[in-house]
Formats: structure tokens, sequence, C-alpha cells
């Protein structure tokens, strides 16, 4: 064994880099149990293979007359007794037998299938995990070693009268029985300080108090811990145990272990197949395997097998307690360095002091380690069963460059920083949108609007446009020139025929069940379609008001408008790249003939009536109430991106990688990067409608379905909504609920909305669901949450820092008033009892008009967009918001200047808040915290809201936005497209 040691210690130290790495981002935890056994299946399968392998090489050896004699061994894996020469076969008492063997096949098989259940049922509530205690595991391993074999030594006293006083001490620790503990402890301990101070910060994910998770999960992962403890000494045992029958070779002892993984992964099979017979409503679930999980459990089979393998070979060689050490020491290493490497900033606040403390005793602790088995001459008396004779220099370099590492990253580390992140913000963000301005409205004339229209899209404005342009003058509007939106939603379109897109809006409007309504144009007049579903009229009959003020110059058409609040349409990367690709390439002349200025004069007969009786064909799959992120959200995104190629199963953990791309610390810097669902691949858990919409059909091919809001990715087609056309939640304050300047306000955060965002269906759904997170998060009223980051002045006063408060402090300081009101909504089985006894006591509805009283109004998503954002952008209040939607009106706000923008994840929510309204109070552990109330930029943000809202959020510029997007459409619809324009005056 011993000419496989070093290939084993370097593909040991390489596979647990590998584990540690992937592990934290696979998608193989989704189905813990599958991944379990198909683990278990194929490290079986590949441990008796090299059992084979090592089996050819016994009988080669055994062959020449020298075959492989065991030594017997006193403890699970680290034994110290020196070799007797040439003992006689019964002077030996072997300390197993078969039955024996046996034995412990089965125990590490049932143990095994233990712990695939623990940790299914950890990953399950992984929200309400504390800090494992899996790098205790080798000092458990070395305090067996203790006891059962280092007590027992004796070793002879150091009597070199010559020795200097440093070989007299290092003697003496060498031959303390408990040496080696103290060595394996002081590492681990040092792992388990890095780890507790690098750790990500938790996310507002959930730990609901009133289910047994909170103490439960914890309890487990213990037990878990004390699982794999006896995994270990049995796989020890199989490993280092002689036959009565004679001496096991090494292949036998390997093959032992292979035999008890096997027999581990059949246990579960069967139990899943019973389970599978007696429980019906999971079986699609549990048959059903996704591609990224299939490619995701090969990956993690390859680098577990790998590893294992190489950790088996060196038990045979050295010993279970350092084969453990080594695999806990690079664990905690790539874990902690890969850590403070990616996340040296100030935000999130972390003891990076500590952390470097624990690296330096964690590597100190294995060193030692090491040097003590190298000299130590009483126990180790055989030379085969330590790693080091002599302990290399290029062990104790790559040791130094570790230190080296981390003492970079300690010395530049800065906790604080010279200026608040949101005065910069808030100062670009008004140079952007200044240059917003400048860009959207260059053209005085419509010859300059033809111009600026040419030099934007390389093609001639649709036909009509003459008429849109004195439309918008007449309506005053702002914006003349920037529509890129309805160019990036159109550009697809382009790629497919005219007589296509004609047909396929037919397939959605001629079945009910599509949810799709159908509003026809012809010779200048405005209808609604006969089949449309009664509850959904308001919405059609406003739509018809709104197209009604320009009807007469559009084209006769057909539009397809989905009325659930969901967005309907997503194609996956390839495809859709491909579309653009093709729309971009799409030119029309910049001159025109005189019979192209005008739309086509058959249009009418070209769209399909909608039948009589419904057409009982569809295109779109229904996935209500079920995940969506996966099959529809992230298919958009290339295949390399996190959120097709990571799954961030650990929801209790914030995801920092996720927020770096659009953050300033703990604040968003970009509001459009925020909403890139490409990098996050958290949003799958954080948001009702990938977690469980309330409604969703949906398409991944190339549908045209006008929607009021959608998320990034998806291809409907953004139009204002009827919603607030027809003010179903309007901004009209009164004599009873005036809207007083902002300094007369209320000092106070306000919320208060319905459980509507999603369904929680059963299955704990609405534990990261965006409403009752932020709800959850500014009330804590169970003292469940996590302590949150908000940013006071340090010692100096002249700097700032970040530091984490208690909520219940934070409420203290910060005035909040978020309430969820009514009952408990879009909830099913014992999510709705288990969510009113979290959330209670619950708000009693009130007057919209009375939100007007409070400084700080927080607007959060529902099913689909809040209808409430326009109204709230109209008054003198700041709007504190957090929207994966976008809708038509995106590029004309400019978060820092308009309103507040936070992140869905809501950690940033309290430092923010704090920003505007200052403390002035003691805290307890810090002093006396005074922190100026920011008044002056609040009332600026909102009042440049209220003023610019007034300016492009009107209805006039509802009006307008939807006469360009339906006039470009119209032109999309024609047979004749390639040759239409408007050539000029």
């Amino acid at each position: 064994m011993h000419r496989a040691r070093w290939p084993a210690v370097s593909g040991l130290v390489l596979g647990t880099v590998l584990l540690s790495r992937s592990a934290q981002t696979t998608f193989a935890f989704d189905k813990a149990v599958h991944t379990g056994i198909v683990t278990l299946l194929c490290a079986g399968v590949a441990t008796l293979g090299l059992s084979k392998w090592l089996g050819e090489g016994d009988g080669a050896q055994s062959h020449k007359g020298q075959r492989y004699e065991a030594v017997p061994l006193n403890d699970v894996g680290e034994p110290h007794a020196s070799r007797q020469p040439s003992p006689v076969r019964n002077e030996v008492e072997y300390p197993s037998s078969l039955r024996k063997q046996q034995i412990y096949i089965v125990l590490l098989s049932l143990l095994l299938s233990l712990r695939v259940e623990l940790m299914r049922e950890v990953l399950r509530n992984v929200q309400c995990s504390s800090l494992n205690w899996e790098p205790w595991v080798p000092v458990a391993i070395a305090a067996w070693d203790y006891w059962t074999v280092q007590r027992k030594k004796r070793c002879p006293d150091f009597d070199d009268e010559g020795a200097s006083v440093y070989e007299t001490l290092e003697q003496s620790v060498v031959r303390a029985p408990f040496s080696l503990l103290a060595m394996v402890s002081l590492s681990c301990a040092g792992g388990m300080l890095a780890l507790a101070s690098t750790s990500s910060p938790k996310s507002t994910f959930i730990c609901a108090a009133g289910l047994p998770y909170r103490w439960m999960v914890p309890l487990l992962q213990h037990l878990g811990t004390v699982v794999d403890v006896l995994v270990i000494f049995c796989i020890a045992k199989l490993l280092t145990q002689q036959d009565s029958r004679g001496p096991r070779s090494p292949s036998s002892k390997i093959a032992s272990v292979g035999y008890a993984l096997l027999l581990s992964a059949a246990t579960l099979l069967i139990i899943g197949i019973v389970y599978f017979i007696v429980q019906d409503s999971d079986r699609d679930w549990i048959l059903t395997i996704p591609h990224t999980f299939f490619w995701s459990v090969l990956k993690l089979e390859c680098y577990v097998c790998f590893t294992a393998l190489c950790a088996f070979l060196l038990i045979l060689d050295v010993g279970v307690m350092t084969t453990t050490l080594l695999t806990a020491f690079t664990a905690l290493t790539t874990i902690t360095t890969t850590a403070a490497w990616q996340n040296a900033h100030p935000f999130p606040p972390a003891p990076f002091g500590l952390a470097y403390l624990g690296v330096c005793l964690a590597i100190l602790g294995f060193m030692s380690y090491f040097h003590l088995e190298t000299i130590s001459d009483g126990r180790n008396s055989r030379p085969g069963r330590v790693l080091f004779q002599r302990v290399p220099s290029l062990f104790y370099l790559g040791m130094l460059v570790l230190f080296f590492l981390w003492s970079g990253m300690w010395v530049s580390y800065k906790r604080d920083v010279s200026f608040h992140p949101i005065d910069m913000l808030i100062y670009e963000a008004e140079e952007q949108h200044q240059a917003y301005v400048n860009a959207t409205a260059r053209s005085i004339d419509l010859s300059g609007a033809v111009s600026e229209y040419q030099n934007r899209y390389s093609r001639l404005p649709p036909p009509g446009f003459d008429h849109w342009y004195m439309f918008a003058r007449q309506r005053n509007s702002t914006v003349i020139d920037g529509f890129d939106s309805i160019d990036y939603d159109l550009l697809p379109f382009w790629a497919l025929a005219p007589a296509e897109i004609r047909q396929r809006t037919w397939e959605l409007i001629s079945n009910p069940w599509n949810d799709a309504a159908g509003i026809s144009v012809r010779n200048g007049k405005v209808s609604v379609m006969p089949n449309v579903v009664p509850t959904h009229m308001w919405m059609l009959e406003g739509l018809v008001e709104m197209i009604g003020e320009f009807s007469r110059w559009l084209p006769d058409m057909d539009l397809a408008f989905n009325i659930n609040d969901e967005p309907r349409v997503a194609l996956p990367y390839k495809e859709i790249s491909t579309l653009r690709s093709i729309g971009s390439e799409s030119t029309i002349q910049l001159s025109v003939e005189p019979e192209d200025r005008n739309f086509s004069t058959d249009r009418a007969g070209q769209w399909r009536p909608v039948p009589e009786e419904p057409n009982p064909e569809t295109p779109l799959q229904e996935l209500s109430w079920a995940p969506t992120f996966h099959r529809y959200g992230s298919i958009g995104c290339h295949p390399d991106s996190p959120a097709r190629s990571q799954r961030r199963w650990d929801v209790g953990s914030l995801c920092l990688s996720c927020i770096y791309s659009h953050s300033l610390g703990a604040f968003i810097s970009d509001w459009s990067k925020a909403s890139d669902v490409c990098q996050q691949p958290d949003l799958a858990d954080i948001h009702g409608f990938y977690m469980s919409p309330a409604a969703f059909k949906g398409s991944r091919e190339l549908y045209p379905i006008f929607s009021q809001s959608k998320a990034k990715g998806f291809n409907d087609i953004l139009y204002p909504s009827a919603w607030n056309y027809i003010d179903k939640a309007t901004y009209s304050p009164s004599d009873e609920n005036p809207d007083k300047a902002f300094k007369e306000k209320e000092n106070k955060l306000f919320w208060r909305g319905a459980t509507s965002e999603g369904v929680s269906s059963g299955r704990g759904q609405w534990r990261g669901m965006t409403r009752q997170r932020f709800n959850h998060l500014a009330t804590d009223i169970n003292g469940t949450t996590a302590a949150q980051p908000i940013m006071i002045p340090t010692g100096s006063g002249n700097k700032l820092e970040y530091i984490n408060l208690p909520i219940s402090t934070l409420q203290k300081l910060l005035p909040t008033d978020v309430h969820i009101v009514d009952a408990i909504a879009r909830c099913a089985a014992e999510d709705c009892p288990i969510q009113h006894h979290e959330f209670s006591p619950l708000a009693p509805p009130i007057d919209f008009q009375s939100h007007w009283q409070y400084k700080y109004l927080l607007d959060l998503d529902g099913a689909g967009f809040s209808g409430r954002f326009l109204p709230f952008l109209h008054s003198r209040s700041v709007v504190f918001k957090s929207a994966l939607f976008r809708e038509w009106w995106d590029d004309r706000l400019t978060p820092w200047v308009h309103f507040v923008p936070l992140d869905l994840r809501g950690h940033g929510f309290w430092a923010t808040l704090a920003y505007f309204t200052g403390i002035n109070s003691t805290i307890d552990g810090i002093g006396k915290v005074e922190i100026p109330a920011k008044t002056r930029q609040g009332e600026r943000i909102a009042e440049q809201g209220r003023e610019w809202a007034g300016k492009v959020l009107r209805k006039e510029d509802m009006e307008i936005y939807f006469f360009r997007l339906l006039l470009e459409w119209g032109r999309l619809t024609d047979d004749k497209r390639d040759s239409l324009g408007f050539e000029g005056a």
C-alpha cells in the first residue's frame, strides 16, 4: 500500500477541494434520497472495482511467494504498537471474526441509510440550521485513539543529558499520551472559529416559530455528526480488522466496505419503493428527473467516488485519524479561504480578525500533528503507519503560502468606509437621470423625430408615425425619442413571418382556457371579443377606453392580452438569441415607395375569426402552484450563467455572490442588474412567482401576448396597465386624508397588504415569499429573524461601519408599521394556520388614502406588478420599492432619484431606513449612537418622484406609449412590413 500513498494523499486533497467547492451550488440536494441511493450505489461499485484491482496485485505477489501479511491492529486505525517479529498464527489473537465483519457491514449500511435521511430532513428546513459540528469529527476519532491506545502506552524516560532545552521539551510533548489529541483539537477548533467568522449572514427566509424546526434541525445536524463518527469508525474497523482464519488482504478489506455501501443503497431503494407505492401524491415528483439534477448528480458521484477511494487507501496505509484530519483541514481551509477571498468588503460585517486567528490556529495544529508523528519513536515504531517519515519542505511551503495569503487578506481588509454608500448612489443617479432626459427629448419637430428614430433603430418609423407625433405633442409628452423598451420587446418577432404571428395570436384567443383575452381593431373601432372571461371584463373595458383614444389611426388587428398577473412566454437561451439576431438583421430601406407609406388595405381578412366553439388545442403548459424558475424563469440565460449552472439550496444563508453585481454594500446600485435573474440563482426560492404562482400558463415558444408586467427573461410584450389607467388604485387625498408636506408627515415606514404573491399549498412555500419575508423582517413578532446590518459612525466619528443589531433593538430605534391585513390568503392545508400564528395579530383593512400620512411607503410585488406604485409616486411620500417585475415605465424612472430601491432579499432594509430617519440613542454594547436624519434627501426624492411622475407617468403618457407600441405591432403583422415605413413630411 505504501506505493499508493502519495497518489491517495493528492487525490484526497483534490477531491475534498472539489467537493467543498461544488457542494454549495449543486442541484443534487433537490432530491436527497435519490442522490443518496445513486451515490452509495456508485461508491459501492467503485469500491468493489478497487478491491478487484488490489486483489490482482495480491495474487501476483502470492504467486511470487511474497504473500501480503496483515498486522494485527489495536484500535480504529491508528495503531502504534511495535510489530512482533514473525508471529506464529496460533499465537495471535485476532480481534475480529467473520461474524464481527458481517455485523460491521450491516451496521455501516444502516448508519449510512440513517445519514441520508437525516440529511434530507435538514435540507428540507435548512433555514433553521445552525453552525455545523462536522469539523469536530477528527477530534472524536483522536479522542477514541487516546482512550483505547495512547493512555495505555508506557514510553521509556528520556535521559539524554546532552539534549537542549528545546529537545527536552519536544520529547516531553511527544511522550505525552494526549499530544496528538491536543494538536487535532487545536486544528479543528481553529477551523471552527474561521468557519463561524466567514460564514454568510443569515438570509430573510423564514424559520417559523410555530413549527418545531427551530430546535429540531440543529438537533438533527448534531445527530448527523454523531452518525458520521460512527460511520468512520465502522469503515476503519472493516479496513483494519483481522480474520480468525488468517490475515486479510487489502482487497478483501476494501471489498467489505463496498458490500456495506451496496447494502445501504439497496436498503434506501426498498424504502423508497414502499413509499412510492403508499404515497401516491409524490409519485410524479419521484419519477421526474430534471436534466440539471441528472448532470449534477453525475458530477457529484465522480467527486465522491474518487475522494472515497483515496480515503480508503489512505486509511489502510496511515490510519483513520490522519486521514480524517487531512480531510477536515482541507475542507475547512477551502471553504473559509474562498469565502474570505470573495467577501473582502465592509459588507457583510464579519470578524475577520477572528477568522485569521482561527486559520492560524488550524495551521499550527495541523503542522504540529505531523511534526509530532514524525519525531515520535515510542508509539509510532511502524514506519509504514505515519504519513511522513520526515516532514517535507513542500509541506511547510504550502502552509506558509496559506498563512501569507490570509495575512495579506487580513491586512487589506477594511471594516469602515469614508462615506455613506447612499450619498454616492444619489449623486450618481441624478447624473444618470439627467443623461436620460437629454437623450429622450432631442427632437424638436417631426423631421427630427424621424431622424432620431432612424439613428436609434436603423429603420424608418412605421406608417402613422406623424399622427403619433402630433398625438404626443398635443399631450405635452416629455418623452419623444426614448422608447427602447418597445423595440426590445418586439425585436424577436421580426424573425417570425406576419402570417405566423397572426396564427399564433388566433391560437391564444380562440381557447378561453389560455386566459388570453382578445381585442379587435376594425376600421378604427375597438371591441372586445365575445369569449372573454367575465371576471376580467373591467380590464378589457379599460383597454378599449385607452386604445379608443387613438384607434382611428391604427390598422386592423387582433390582440391577445394576458388576463393573469403573471407573465407567460419564456424562450430558451439559444432560441431567443437566434430570434433576436435575426430580428436585428432585418432592415427596412430608408426610403419607401408611395404605396408603401400606408398599411395594407386587406388586413381584416387576414385575421382568423374566433370560433363560436372554443378551440380545444393550446400551446401553453400549466404550472400553477408549481415551481417555475428552472422551467421558465432562467431558461433564457446562458447555460453557463449561475442561474442555469448553480442551485442555491442553502436558503438560510444570504447569497453574497448573487448581490455583488448590482450592489454597493447593502444597497442597490444598479436597478437593471438587480432584475437580471441570470446572475441570481437564489431567486428561485425568494419570490412567490418562482416558487408557486397562483396562475401560470406559459409557453416556451414565441407567442404574441401582451402583459402588464414581466420578470427579466420573459418575452411578453409590455403595455400600460388598465389597472392604473382606470384608477383602480388612485391618489386622491382629501380633507380627511390629506397629503401633507413631507416634514409634517409621521416619521414611519408603512405597509399593508395581503399574502397574494403566490400560493402556499401546504409545502411551506410562504416562508420564502417576498411579502411574508419583509413582514417578518420588519416585525419579527416571534424573535426568529437574524440580526440585521445598519451603518453607524466608528469610534473616531469620521467614518462609518456596518454592525449587526437584533430586530428588537432596531424596532426601538427605527419606526415601522408593516402588517398583513385581514385573513391569510392563497394558502392550503397546514400553511394557513401556521401563517396566521406566525403573523398574528393581523391588521384590519384600511382606507387606501390613509397612506399619505406617512413619510415612507413600502411597495412590494403581488402576484404580478404592484398596482399601488404609481399612486404612491404621485404623493409627497418617499417610496421604498422592492420588485421582481418590470413594467412599461421601467426605463423612465431612476432609483435614488424618484424612489428608494430595496433588494428582494431585504438585507438592506433596516440600513436604508436608518439612513433617512437617523438614530439618536444608546445601544446596548455599543453606547451612544448619533446618526443625523437625512430628511432633506428624503424630501428631495419624494418631490422629484412626484414631479417626474406628473410629467411621464400620466394617463396621457400611457396612451402615447400604447399608441406607438400598436403602430409598431401593426407594421410587424403586415405582409409587406419589410418595405413599410414613414419617410417624413
